[in-house]
């Protein structure tokens, strides 16, 4: 890597931190009244809009701090009886590992305040990845916390699963800088619809 190319991505570095800085202030200026409905607004646009089939895999994860709950959407699809799995930190630099789960299987604490299916549970690689972000923009790019877990996920998959970002609307930036190890998203639901990007 050349200093040209360092100074470059410690500009793209400092962008995104001042980003996520604006992304956290936006999320927190929202009442507790404005997130339940968006809440129950997404789940309602998700199950309209983005169709799982029954033999599919579909990956939710559990809402923390101030993120848009995915409760009443991780709700729908388990009483539904889809395949549903939960994302596993394993380690700071790993990527994450999915694990099914059903209604009576037990849970675990996982770090980060959330939940997750026992080490022993069956792992999969999921078809539709429901991800937390702090911010995306209109052309997919996604921005996330920075600790590269589900970038580093998708890279050691064989094969890109639906990637559909979960968030307030108010998370939108009009651009976002998008390193080269970003996979973009390949729709956004938010409590205002949902948005479908195409590649690039």
């Amino acid at each position: 890597m050349t200093d040209t190319t360092l100074e470059q991505q410690d500009a793209i570095d400092a962008v995104k931190a001042q980003m996520r800085k604006e992304a956290h202030a936006r999320r927190a200026s929202l009442s507790d009244t404005y997130r339940k409905e968006a809440a129950k607004a997404a789940a309602e646009t998700f199950i309209a809009a983005v169709p799982v089939p029954y033999a599919q895999t579909i990956s939710i994860y559990w809402a923390i701090r101030d993120e848009l709950d995915c409760t009443p959407l991780l709700t729908h699809f388990m009483d539904d009886g889809h395949r549903v799995c939960l994302p596993v930190v394993m380690g700071r630099d790993l990527p994450l590992e999915m694990r099914l789960w059903a209604p009576t299987d037990p849970l675990v604490p996982n770090g980060f305040n959330t939940m997750a299916p026992p080490a022993g549970a069956e792992t999969v690689v999921p078809d539709i990845v429901v991800t937390p972000l702090l911010g995306f923009d209109g052309t997919g790019t996604r921005l996330g916390y920075g600790g590269g877990y589900y970038d580093r996920s998708l890279a050691s998959w064989p094969q890109k699963p639906l990637l559909v970002g979960y968030a307030f609307g108010v998370q939108e930036f009009d651009h976002l800088p998008r390193d080269t190890h970003d996979v973009p998203l390949d729709m956004v639901v938010t409590e205002n619809g949902v948005r479908r990007f195409s590649e690039g």
